[in-house]
């Protein structure tokens, strides 16, 4: 079996309810997914729909109310809060829409919050010039545009050399031109580090770059959609 036809990620019937005193909201309907190690993976849908949950749910910060839920062979729907406080600090990296920088440190500095606990982590200067912000590794965050300070923290969640990468509306903020400079330092963290990828958006026209599509509504995948061809993110229009 190639690396590229290993199983990093799969859910069976993955539920989640939330209650609130009498009502449940049914966020997960019983979700079946897989994907494989090295992926490059765009989830779609609307608000509601359920993918920041799924996305929560199999990066650790979250648990669900049924099913399963493997990364490798590790059962995460298994562990307890320890457990999955260490899956998340040896395996994921997480980007958001907001940065979540210091903002009195560098960009480097930032960095190496991470590198500093982290299993084998590559160095806070080869994780900056991953996603092309060497020249601005000694800047505090006020002296960066938003574009480089959420480069900042895809830097930061790759250091960790996580075998998986996961992002949550990372250009929610952003304007189109910004926006293909953040996709693109994703997409170049995906082909150099092998880290398995999958992508929040609301953006439909994201999904050219990906490998695979998932369509979220109602708690549910309601469509997937493989990519013969992918577009590098300067060729997408939004």
């Amino acid at each position: 079996m190639t690396a590229m036809s290993e199983t990093i990620f799969h859910t069976k019937d993955l539920t989640k309810v939330y209650r609130s005193g009498a009502q449940e909201v049914h966020a997960l309907r019983g979700v079946d997914f897989q994907a494989v190690r090295g992926e490059f993976i765009v989830i779609l849908g609307p608000s509601g729909s359920g993918k920041s949950t799924f996305l929560n749910i199999v990066g650790g910060l979250d648990t669900a109310t049924a099913g399963e839920a493997w990364f490798e062979d590790h059962q995460l729907t298994a562990l307890d809060e320890r457990g999955l406080t260490q899956y998340r600090r040896d395996h994921v990296g997480f980007v958001f829409q907001f940065y979540n920088l210091v903002p009195s440190l560098t960009a480097r500095e930032n960095v190496a919050l991470v590198t500093e606990i982290a299993r084998r982590p590559m160095s806070p200067e080869d994780a900056l010039a991953l996603v092309s912000l060497t020249e601005r590794r000694d800047h505090f965050p006020a002296q960066l545009s938003g574009g480089e300070q959420q480069r900042v923290a895809i830097a930061r969640a790759i250091a960790k050399n996580p075998e998986v990468l996961l992002c949550d509306e990372p250009t929610g903020a952003l304007d189109s031109a910004t926006g293909i400079k953040v996709l693109e330092a994703l997409t170049q963290v995906n082909r150099t580090i092998g880290a398995t990828t999958l992508v929040i958006t609301h953006n439909a026209a994201i999904r050219e770059i990906a490998d695979r599509v998932l369509r979220f509504a109602d708690g549910r995948i309601v469509e997937e959609t493989v990519n013969a061809t992918k577009k590098s993110p300067a060729e997408v229009s939004w």
